[in-house]
């Protein structure tokens, strides 16, 4: 666990893959920080990346508030599979099955179904041969989420035949085990200005 910012009111980190959120990554900060932390968002267990947790009971009300107003802009790194197009704006309908803790794209509203969106921009194509020496390419896209639903990166992708690189939940037969996601930068205002915390994956990262 990586500490970006921290003072008396919030702290941003970086969450590591494989640790939960909501629990074991609040419970870390607190033996290094001391205090208490207020969990405002959540990552999924295999996904990393960059989140802010308030200090205090009323910076956790107000924090809430512009998450709430929409006023958070969270940003995501991703590589999948295929060519999706260079830039796109999806907007769908999405129902979750608790059960078996699976998300999936629906055509009509019902009880349950919340609309999600997102916007993203394709920063490359890498080709690479699979385990049978075939060709196969993938894209690394850049993502704002407009909506914070469970899954929702993963599935929009996959429902459109781009799954995520790993993602065996949703259609990758990738050799690697986790999706390739990533929390890259969060913005919000604070304090009166805009602050932005940002960080990326290795593979995320250019060669420039």
């Amino acid at each position: 666990m990586e500490i970006l910012y921290s003072d008396k009111d919030i702290v941003v980190c970086i969450k590591p893959v494989g640790i939960d959120s909501e629990s074991q990554l609040p419970a870390a900060l607190k033996e290094t920080l001391g205090g208490e932390i207020f969990t405002l968002h959540r990552l999924d267990l295999n996904v990393g990346g960059v989140m802010v947790y308030a200090r205090t009971k009323s910076m956790a009300a107000a924090l809430s508030r512009v998450i709430q107003d929409g006023a958070m802009i969270k940003e995501y790194a991703a590589m999948v599979h295929g060519v999706p197009p260079e830039a796109g704006d999806w907007e769908d309908l999405l129902w979750k099955d608790a059960k078996k803790n699976k998300v999936f794209v629906v055509n009509r509203e019902r009880k349950g179904v919340k609309k999600a969106r997102l916007t993203f921009q394709r920063l490359r194509v890498d080709e690479t041969a699979d385990e049978k020496g075939a060709s196969e390419k993938h894209s690394l896209v850049h993502i704002r989420l407009y909506t914070g639903r469970s899954h929702q990166i993963r599935v929009q992708f996959s429902s459109r035949n781009f799954p995520l690189v790993g993602d065996h939940k949703y259609g990758s037969r990738a050799r690697e085990t986790e999706p390739m996601l990533f929390s890259c930068r969060i913005t919000f205002p604070y304090k009166g200005e805009h602050r932005s915390f940002e960080a990326l994956p290795e593979w995320a990262k250019t060669n420039e």
